[in-house]
């Protein structure tokens, strides 16, 4: 993709220009989602992704393209959490998977194996962002395993830390 793809910021999402060069970001590569009038619809943590590499330039409601940095202010007003989770996001993508929501599992995210496609076969894992200084009940942490294991996935906790650098553990339920 030679040129850059523009994208509007509305709201809690970004929709990209309806071309050929958007649709590629959802047939190839898996990012966002086709919505009714044929333009892909990302999610702030795709579009974030994608303008730190330089793929997509957003533009706010004054036709001004946005920096990353200001992008990342106006994304972490929606959603305090948003730094957290786009570690993790960022991490995860730059490790060959792909990433999408999993709001109706109760995570934040369903993680597909490398070269494994949504639609094709479900996702491996369901993942929590958790940065490295809050604190979880253990009634919280049973909650997080009995979704994964309900939704037959495993359960990965992304831990944050100060540097946004992100450690996973994975957890599952063991017989005795």
């Amino acid at each position: 993709m030679a040129d850059k793809v523009r994208g509007l910021l509305v709201d809690e999402h970004v929709l990209l220009e309806n071309n050929d060069t958007a649709r590629e970001f959802y047939n190839q590569s898996r990012y966002g989602a086709i919505i009714k009038d044929g333009r892909v619809q990302l999610s702030l943590l795709e579009a974030q992704y994608l303008i730190e590499n330089e793929k997509i330039d957003v533009l706010d409601g004054r036709s001004r393209v946005m920096t990353p940095e200001q992008f990342l202010k106006r994304a972490r007003k929606v959603e305090p959490q948003f730094w957290i989770r786009y570690c993790v996001f960022r991490d995860l993508r730059g490790r060959g998977y792909i990433v999408k929501t999993a709001l109706k599992f109760g995570a934040d995210f369903r993680v597909y194996d490398r070269g494994v496609k949504p639609g094709e076969d479900h996702a491996k894992w369901v993942v929590f962002p958790v940065h490295e200084g809050s604190t979880m009940t253990w009634h919280d942490f049973s909650a997080k395993n009995r979704v994964a294991h309900s939704t037959k996935k495993r359960l990965l906790m992304g831990i944050v830390d100060e540097e946004g650098d992100v450690t996973y553990y994975e957890v599952a339920w063991k017989r005795p």
